[in-house]
């Protein structure tokens, strides 16, 4: 799993842009209902009003009063940067039906421009570094609960947000062709979450695969 402060250096451009989004997320939530900000993003509202959503497996919930985000359970606070992604989820989200057809990077807005460097952390670092191949690939699909995608030699779906799904693909290679691994997101992605969040996403949704593929 990427932490905040540990970031790849491709990926620091990002983390910059997302680091300044929090207090302006917030101002943007304060403006929307929140009937209707439960039916845009998913989450559900507890008997208290606060927001309660699933993160990459993990529950969260949202004070409805100043939308500061903690682990359902914890007393501090999430990280910024992670208050950063789901609140800026939140402030994004339009309602827009997830669409089950999936693109490239490069075909997000503006992807074209940044695909050569998120293929390098995200799907080619996965074929870097894992160990394995596509058992060891199968095995951390698995473990992080993904649902069998049928593209490459093996694939998987993860649900990231209640309305973002992503997938990852991996084809073994063999004697003339190195293996390959890619992240897909649903079409209706950047209904959710700029481009800039959609690719720090898929990068940690790569770090948790390798974390989770290595034997027990």
């Amino acid at each position: 799993m990427l932490q905040e402060g540990k970031a790849v250096p491709q990926l620091k451009e990002w983390f910059d842009r997302l680091a300044p989004v929090l207090e302006e997320a917030k101002q943007v939530l304060q403006t929307i209902k929140p009937a209707k900000l439960v039916l845009r993003t998913g989450c559900e509202q507890d008997e208290a009003g606060d927001y309660r959503l699933v993160f990459f497996g993990q529950p969260y919930v949202v004070s409805a009063d100043d939308f500061t985000v903690r682990k359902v359970g914890a007393d501090e606070p999430a990280s910024s940067f992670v208050q950063s992604l789901i609140l800026t989820y939140m402030a994004t989200a339009d309602g827009t039906t997830p669409s089950g057809r999936w693109v490239g990077f490069r075909e997000l807005p503006n992807g074209m421009f940044y695909v050569q460097a998120f293929q390098g952390y995200s799907g080619g670092r996965l074929v870097r570094e894992l160990e394995g191949g596509v058992e060891a690939f199968r095995r951390g699909g698995e473990v992080l609960g993904g649902e069998p995608l049928d593209i490459g030699d093996a694939g998987y779906t993860f649900t990231v947000f209640p309305r973002v799904h992503l997938g990852l693909v991996y084809w073994e290679g063999d004697e003339e062709f190195p293996s390959q691994a890619r992240v897909l997101f649903e079409d209706s992605a950047s209904h959710y979450m700029s481009t800039d969040g959609l690719a720090v996403l898929g990068s940690q949704l790569v770090g948790r695969l390798l974390k989770a593929a290595k034997p027990s």
